[in-house]
C-alpha cells in the first residue's frame, strides 16, 4: 500500500468535523437529494474534550474556518452553537456544500444587530439571506437551525426545504446508513461514489489491481463514527454488496499494514497497533482506538503533518 489504514482514518476523522445527535426536522429538510457526504459532530462534546480540540486546531478545514469567522462577524456566540453539520451534494454546476448549525439563536436580538448596521438581507422565498461577509450567506430555518454556504447552494438547500426539489428523505441509501450511526458524538455517511474513491486512496497502490475495478463495483456506501470520551474511538462501516467483497478488502488491508509495519516509526507502529480490520458479512469493519496522550503524540508527528496536507 502506498498510504497506511491510519492515513484513511485520519482522513475520515478530520474530513469536517459536524453534528451529533439525529438531525433536527428542519435541517434534515434542508439537504438536498443527490447529497454526497454528511459530516456531523455534537460542537459541544469537542469543546469539552482536550483532545477533540487539539485535533481541531491542528486541521481545522477551511469552511469551519469561515463558519467560525462569520458568526463572529454576525454578532452570533460560538458557544450557541450546540451541533455543526456538513452536506456536500452533486448538482448540475459540480459538488456544493452547505452547513447547519443547531442551536439557541436570539434571532430577534440579530434581526435588531442588522438594522443597526444598516445590513439589508435579500429574499430568497419566505427566506432572508444574510451576507456574512466571508463569501458565504446564512438564515435561519427556525429559532434553533442555521443554514449557511455560499449563495447557489443555499438556494439549493432552501429549495429542498420548501419541496421546490428533491431533499434527502427521498435518498433511501443515506437515510439508511445513517440510521447507524446518528447517535455518535461525530458521524459521517458516505455514497457509493464518494466511497469508491475514499477506498481507492486507502489501498494506493493495490487499487491498481484489475480485480479492484471489480471489487469497486460492489462498494455501497460507508459510514464512520467518532467517540472522544475515553481517548480516541473511530469505528468505519464499508457496506458492500456481498459477503467475499467484504472479506477481500480486509484481506488487502491487512496485507498493507504488516507491509507498512516494516518500516514504520515508533508512532506509526502505534497507531497501527490500535488498529482492527475484519469482516462480518457484507460490511468491511475498520476500528481504531488509542488513549488521549498517544494520539496527541500522533498529532505533532510529521507523518500526521504529510497525512493532513
Amino acid at each position: 500500500m502506498k498510504r497506511s489504514l491510519l492515513v484513511l482514518t485520519l482522513s475520515a476523522s478530520i474530513c469536517l468535523p459536524a453534528v451529533a445527535a439525529s438531525l433536527g426536522t428542519n435541517a434534515r429538510a434542508a439537504i438536498p437529494n443527490a447529497v454526497q457526504q454528511i459530516i456531523s459532530v455534537d460542537y459541544r462534546a469537542m469543546r469539552n474534550s482536550e483532545t477533540a480540540m487539539a485535533l481541531k486546531a491542528r486541521v481545522l478545514p477551511e469552511n469551519l474556518k469561515q463558519f467560525e469567522t462569520a458568526l463572529r462577524s454576525m454578532g452570533i456566540a460560538e458557544n450557541d452553537v450546540d451541533q455543526l453539520t456538513f452536506a456536500s451534494f452533486r448538482s448540475k454546476a459540480g459538488v456544493h456544500a452547505i452547513g447547519l448549525a443547531q442551536g439557541t439563536f436570539a434571532i430577534k436580538q440579530f434581526n435588531l444587530k442588522m438594522k443597526q448596521r444598516k445590513i439589508k438581507g435579500d429574499k430568497y422565498r419566505l427566506a432572508t439571506l444574510w451576507p456574512t461577509g466571508t463569501g458565504m450567506v446564512m438564515t435561519f430555518l427556525d429559532d434553533n437551525t442555521m443554514l449557511f454556504g455560499e449563495l447557489a447552494s443555499v438556494r439549493e438547500g432552501l429549495d429542498a426545504r420548501d419541496g421546490e426539489a428533491e431533499g434527502l428523505n427521498a435518498n433511501s441509501q443515506m437515510t439508511d446508513m445513517m440510521s447507524g450511526v446518528e447517535s455518535g458524538s461525530v458521524w459521517s455517511v458516505l455514497d457509493q461514489l464518494g466511497t469508491q474513491n475514499m477506498m481507492r486512496s486507502a489501498l494506493g497502490e493495490a487499487a491498481q489491481l484489475g480485480d479492484y475495478e471489480v471489487i469497486k463495483k460492489r462498494l455501497l456506501g460507508s459510514r464512520y463514527t467518532i467517540d472522544f470520551a475515553r481517548g480516541v474511538n473511530f469505528n468505519l462501516n464499508v457496506l458492500t454488496s456481498d459477503t467475499m467483497t467484504a472479506a477481500t478488502l480486509s484481506s488487502l488491508i491487512k496485507a498493507g499494514m504488516l507491509y507498512k509495519k516494516m518500516n514504520a516509526t515508533p508512532v506509526e507502529k502505534t497507531a497501527l497497533d490500535g488498529m482492527n480490520v475484519d469482516s462480518d458479512s457484507g460490511k468491511l469493519i475498520i476500528n481504531f482506538r488509542t488513549d488521549d496522550n498517544k494520539f496527541q503524540s500522533l498529532l505533532k508527528s510529521e507523518m500526521f503533518g504529510a497525512v493532513v496536507k
